[in-house]
């Protein structure tokens, strides 16, 4: 059971799995990082902990960002969007965001660059 305060869990729009998007960007640069998903709990405990929290959908439980690789992410703000459906999680991040070793999770693959 979640301890997530009533009135900001009220303001969510999950999915049908519960799950509100969330992205991490780094604080002051305004670098996307990474995109991942919470439930109740995993804002929760973000929000108490100021430890970014997600929920893994693959492993179906929650995970706190770096606790198995050092790789950490401190939480400086939580943001709702107007629709309440994300989250925006300014952050520093230690080491790699992404799990393949890259900084962020859009290193790879550039669809469209600059005109």
């Amino acid at each position: 059971m979640t301890s997530l305060d009533p009135s900001v869990a009220a303001r969510l729009k999950r999915t049908a799995d519960g799950l509100v998007c969330a992205v991490a960007q780094q604080r002051g640069t305004g670098e996307v990082l990474m995109v991942a998903w919470m439930d109740d709990e995993a804002l929760h405990r973000t929000l108490t902990t100021r430890r970014a929290t997600y929920y893994s959908r693959s492993r179906q439980q929650l995970w706190v960002k770096g606790e198995t690789s050092g790789h950490t992410q401190y939480v400086h703000t939580v943001r709702l969007d107007c629709d309440g459906d994300t989250l925006l999680l300014e952050v520093d991040q230690v080491g790699a965001a992404c799990h393949t070793g890259d900084r962020t999770c859009f290193d790879a693959t550039v669809l469209l660059g600059p005109a």
